[in-house]
Formats: structure tokens, C-alpha cells, sequence
């Protein structure tokens, strides 16, 4: 298993930040090879990627939400097997940190090639900053799901 981490600061409130980043169908507008993310539920998204001209589709479910403070999630179906958390830290009324944490398990040879170069940790931290700049761009979330799902 590989785990990617890392942590950005946005300058929007973090009721903004969490905002946004529930809106799973707008990824592909700053994370690199996302291409539709279908909500199928509130909890429920069916994902469709493309990343070094292969293309993968699996659903993910989220394992635990509370507004403001967490969004964790576990793929399944499909080629794809990872899990992940993204916290937000309220730094100031302004200021958001977000961490972000994925743990999954790469295929092949390239994949695991690429874990162990550290081409994950990189695009995760350019999708992090593009997150970064598509909602300080906006200033305002596109909208927002602030549903709460316990752990368990």
C-alpha cells in the first residue's frame, strides 16, 4: 500500500473550503485525469479516470463526513482500491488548511514505479493547488452537501 500526504492553505473560510470540496462532480475541473465523477447518491460517486492513457472507473462511498471538519472516503468496484481523508483546520476566519491522505494500492509495474518516485505525492499536491486556486478564484462554493455521516 502507498500513502500520499500532503497539506495546502486556501484563503477562504473553511466553511468555503468543505463546501466546495463536497461537490464531487466539479473534480474534474482541478484535479488532472478526473473526468465525470457521477453522484449516484449523497454518499455514492461513480468516477471515471484517465491517468497515463489508462482508463479506470470505480465508485467510492463516504465511510465518514462532518461538516467543516472531515471527508473520508473507500473506493470500490472497479480496478482501483484506495481510501482517503481530507481534514480542514480553520486557521483564521480567512484561512483553511486542508490535509489530505490517501492510502492505495498501485498496480503494475509503472504504478509502482511511480509510488516509489514520488509521482503521486506530485500530482496530488498540483491537484491540491489547483483546488486552491479554482476556489479562491471563485471566493464562494458552487454549492454544498453539509450531510453528516458517522464512522461505523
Amino acid at each position: 500500500m502507498s500513502r500520499i500526504e500532503e497539506s495546502i492553505h486556501v484563503d477562504v473560510p473553511v466553511r468555503v473550503a468543505y463546501d466546495q470540496w463536497t461537490q464531487f462532480e466539479s473534480f474534474p475541473s482541478f484535479m488532472d485525469g478526473v473526468e465525470p465523477v457521477t453522484p449516484d447518491r449523497p454518499t455514492h460517486n461513480n468516477w471515471v479516470t484517465t491517468i497515463g492513457g489508462v482508463t479506470r472507473e470505480f465508485d467510492t462511498v463516504i465511510t465518514q463526513q462532518h461538516p467543516d471538519e472531515r471527508v473520508a472516503w473507500k473506493s470500490f468496484g472497479g480496478e482501483t482500491r484506495h481510501v482517503g481523508v481530507v481534514t480542514f483546520h480553520r486557521l483564521d476566519d480567512p484561512h483553511t488548511r486542508l490535509m489530505i491522505q490517501i492510502d492505495w494500492d498501485p498496480e503494475g509495474l509503472v504504478e509502482n514505479a511511480g509510488a516509489v518516485v514520488g509521482v503521486d505525492d506530485h500530482r496530488v499536491m498540483a491537484d491540491a493547488r489547483r483546488f486552491k486556486e479554482f476556489i479562491e478564484g471563485r471566493g464562494a462554493a458552487t454549492r454544498a452537501w453539509r450531510g453528516e455521516v458517522s464512522a461505523g
